[in-house]
């Protein structure tokens, strides 16, 4: 028999959030991790909270919405409030009821700020890491580093002279200009919103845009990112970086590395070699510094 298509349905739900989550969806150990990681971070919470006023956002709940945010790829926390009034996984992961109201944006995006400023949120993630079901998920002695570029929130037409010489923008909110036979240099530009932002190409006959530098460096094991650093996009910007997060690996015991050719420069090699780390690094054809990195062997 055909069934009835209505429109609304009961006043009244006697399903728990607990029991629409499937028993094996793949968030159910995670959130039983983070629990236990988030449980050994409470001093660290009462220390960044007053004991007066209004309660805040509770940490517990913050902290798991921006691991929400990163395993769906939510682009915005107004995208992320959205899905949390109406995702009923999203409010079992982060602990909210469904009859439980959903935080303003601005609300959420100023307590975020407060975690990320007390280092809380990076203490979080250590906790995560150091869980002992994800210590036998990593590797000790192989790991790889690599970095991309990030486009900055800014657009070319903020990145004028430092000296201001050039003729403003036409009338109106996005007005052109003419950058017609100007040479543009980071060390005579600058962008006017957001002066740390760099002109920078990723290879030969790409296009320069104004970004920034991410890296990570990840175990080859199960493929996980134990350490990240954001920096200027510069040429050395990769091999400086990945040095740095290869230095701040707990342990001197021998390790390797992997990179591709944009590290296969003599300074990294030599510079991976005193840190106790054997280099495997795709060959640069036109460099071959690796070769005569190696000569003196």
């Amino acid at each position: 028999m055909r069934g009835e298509d209505r429109q609304s349905g009961g006043l009244f739900s006697y399903v728990d959030l607990e029991a629409r989550v499937p028993a094996d969806h793949p968030l159910r150990p995670i959130r039983a991790i983070v629990d236990e990681a988030l449980s050994t971070l409470s001093g660290e919470f009462e220390a960044l909270y007053s004991h007066l006023g209004r309660p805040s956002i509770a940490p517990e709940r913050l902290l798991r919405a921006l691991l929400l945010q990163a395993f769906y790829s939510v682009r915005s926390e107004r995208l992320l409030i959205e899905q949390l009034d109406y995702n009923l996984l999203f409010r079992w992961f982060v602990g909210l009821g469904i009859d439980d109201p959903v935080w303003h944006p601005t609300a959420f995006t100023t307590n975020r700020d407060r975690l990320l400023e007390g280092e809380v949120a990076a203490k979080f993630l250590a906790a995560v890491l150091n869980h002992a079901r994800l210590r036998k998920l990593l590797s000790r002695e192989h790991f790889s580093v690599d970095g991309t570029l990030i486009e900055a929130w800014a657009s070319m037409k903020s990145f004028r002279p430092k000296d201001d010489a050039d003729a403003p923008p036409g009338g109106g909110r996005n007005g052109s200009r003419n950058f017609h036979g100007e040479q543009r240099r980071n060390d005579t530009h600058a962008s006017t919103t957001d002066a740390e932002a760099r002109l920078f190409r990723k290879g030969a006959g790409k296009e320069a845009r104004l970004c920034f530098m991410g890296h990570l460096l990840m175990e080859n094991r199960s493929g996980l990112v134990v350490a990240a650093r954001l920096t200027q996009a510069t040429g050395l910007a990769e091999r400086e970086a990945a040095g740095t997060l290869i230095e701040d690996l707990p342990g001197r015991h021998r390790i390797t590395v992997g990179a591709d050719r944009a590290y296969d420069t003599a300074g990294f090699v030599v510079g991976l070699r005193e840190l106790n780390a054997t280099p495997h690094v795709a060959q640069n054809l036109s460099g071959r510094m690796i070769r005569a990195a190696l000569s003196g062997r």
